[in-house]
């Protein structure tokens, strides 16, 4: 039995698994499957590769995109640019890092904005928001990083509050928190809700539920909005190609 896997905690809601495991019966891969593996720390995948030997890939997931790195014998060159895994090929013995993120968001963004060339907002810097802020960087977009405090290389919420001007130049707003996700679906990020209009558009990569209060409050305004689905097919299917590889 080939068997592969997701990395992360907390994993009650996971995608993958419910992707991967409809993907393996469409397709007659009845010698799959698709488990999830609950760690708190990114030094319990050692425990996971040695309890499984006929693994062959995993997905990594919140909040081990970055802490996972030290243990692989190999990365793929473009995880060193964005800075994070959130995929691993495990071929004799040996662990190599790679990011479909990065393709997933890439090829959908790309696909949404059918041309536009708009700023963006980029909420949160965890491991997600790297491979976003890389994809942006290769489509030439312009973009402004948002986390809770300031730093050198992005600016407070309360700092974008405070300056509404902002939202003029960026119209793109681009959630890469886990605000909003279920059962938490009253949360969203700090964003005034004066800053909406029929101009802002909303990508919001949490995709449970289908529609965030973040882009509803966004839709409410005449905006435009879209959920972290299809981004997620894409860097599941680009993980399933590595996998194989």
């Amino acid at each position: 039995m080939r068997k592969f896997g997701l990395i992360g905690f907390p994993l009650g809601h996971s995608f993958s698994k419910k992707y991967f495991t409809e993907k393996f019966q469409k397709e007659g891969l009845d010698d799959c499957q698709f488990e999830l593996f609950e760690i708190e720390t990114a030094d319990q995948l050692k425990k996971i590769i040695s309890e499984n030997p006929s693994l062959e890939g995993l997905s990594v997931t919140i909040p081990h995109k970055q802490a996972v790195i030290p243990l692989f014998n190999d990365l793929d060159p473009a995880c060193d640019a964005i800075g994070a895994v959130n995929c691993i090929q495990i071929k004799e013995g040996k662990l190599t890092g790679y990011n479909t993120d990065y393709i997933g968001f890439k090829d959908s963004l790309e696909a949404w904005l059918e041309g536009k060339k708009v700023s963006a907002l980029v909420l949160g810097t965890g491991g997600a928001s790297k491979a976003v802020c890389k994809a942006l960087e290769d489509l030439g977009i312009e973009y402004l990083s948002v986390s809770r405090k300031t730093t050198d290389s992005s600016i407070s919420y309360e700092e974008l509050a405070g300056t509404p001007e902002l939202f003029e130049k960026y119209r793109l707003i681009i959630n890469c928190t886990p605000l909003g996700t279920y059962p938490n679906t009253d949360a969203m990020p700090s964003i005034p809700k004066e800053a909406f209009s029929e101009n802002t558009l909303i990508y919001d990569l949490v995709y449970n539920p289908a529609v965030t209060k973040l882009m509803q409050t966004c839709l409410d305004k005449g905006g435009k909005a879209k959920n972290g689905l299809e981004m997620l097919e894409g860097q599941a299917e680009a993980a399933w190609k590595i996998w194989n590889s």
